[in-house]
């Protein structure tokens, strides 16, 4: 291994796996401190890749695809990288490695793809794991030598997410509270089970105002579905819609607690030290082992029992059984 190697971290998916993916850049600088890291990921994941001290140079994967492959190919040479880690398995990401000429490419054995582009390959199995997601993503380290599995306190150290943005003025204003600030994001874009907006009102109905101000965030398009919610708790602050993803960001590290399902918003808020607490189905491979949110405040909640009844069925009756009073006494607990 050479001592200052440049590596791509491959992940061009949703915002809380790149999240989960970024203590790897931190474990890679640790272990190789003169290595150059560059992530590959999707333009609207730019602003969570900055927050890392770890990573040296963000590259789209969105500027790639409008180019032919012939510069697509060009554009991978000229980052004159020595390794690339497809954590997220894209096809043509991996033979556009292998035909720019990167010299060491990792990938896992279950992807048939990559024993024609791949010449480390790991064997792993994500589906089927006991592992959390960001110990999963551990394990193609092992090309570097990097054998160890790191517990989720430990790969909380490894965020490295020191840039974080100034909060605009206009939003600051909204923070300049001595209550406990909360912010709850009910909707997921269908990209996790959720609680349900009956139960996000119970829990509002037991946040005392005069210890609590309560946000409300989501999209612009979930703000629409919001309209009830909100027009029942006229105390609850709506910022659904207000900020791009940079001053939500801001806002969140402003804030002191932040309750979601398995979403982006959970999973930063977590990285950043907030008070996370995750809504979770107890079903594989959903489940909280698999995509808890880790950081140092971070905790979840899930039934003890078998969710294989709703499996099929979205709206799942087994998280929205999560109780209000129990998300209180997280909430409130030291």
């Amino acid at each position: 291994m050479q001592n200052n190697p440049t590596i791509i971290i491959s992940r061009t998916d949703s915002i809380g796996d790149v999240v989960l993916t970024l203590p790897l850049a931190g474990i890679i600088k640790q272990h190789l401190p003169q290595a150059k890291v560059i992530f590959l990921g999707r333009n609207y994941t730019k602003d969570i890749i900055a927050l890392s001290e770890h990573v040296d140079e963000f590259v789209s994967y969105d500027d790639i695809l409008k180019h032919a492959e012939k510069d697509q190919i060009e554009i991978l040479k000229k980052l004159n990288a020595t390794h690339i880690i497809h954590v997220f398995p894209v096809k043509e990401i991996a033979f556009l490695a292998k035909k720019a000429g990167i010299k060491n490419r990792i990938g896992t054995t279950n992807r048939y793809y990559h024993w024609l582009t791949c010449n480390f390959k790991v064997k792993l199995s994500r589906k089927n794991s006991d592992l959390h997601e960001s110990q999963l993503n551990c394990k193609l380290l092992e090309p570097f030598g990097i054998h160890e599995i790191y517990s989720l306190h430990d790969l909380a150290r490894y965020y490295g997410f020191s840039k974080v943005p100034i909060l605009d003025n206009s939003f600051k204003e909204l923070t300049r509270t001595v209550k406990t600030k909360v912010i709850l994001h009910p909707k997921s874009k269908g990209s996790a089970r959720e609680w349900g907006l009956d139960n996000f009102s119970r829990l509002i109905s037991l946040l005392d105002p005069s210890k609590y101000t309560v946000f409300i965030s989501g999209t612009q398009q979930e703000g629409e579905l919001l309209k009830t919610l909100l027009s029942k708790h006229p105390e609850v602050i709506d910022i659904t819609g207000k900020m791009n993803l940079q001053q939500f960001i801001a806002f969140i590290s402003q804030c002191d607690v932040l309750i979601a399902a398995s979403t982006g918003p959970l999973h930063i808020a977590a990285a950043l030290g907030k008070k996370a607490i995750g809504l979770f189905a107890p079903m594989r491979p959903i489940h909280p082992e698999r995509w808890r949110p880790i950081g140092t405040q971070a905790h979840y909640l899930v039934l003890n029992k078998d969710c294989s009844d709703c499996r099929k069925n979205h709206d799942c009756h087994c998280i929205r059984e999560i109780q209000a009073l129990d998300i209180l006494t997280v909430i409130e607990k030291n």
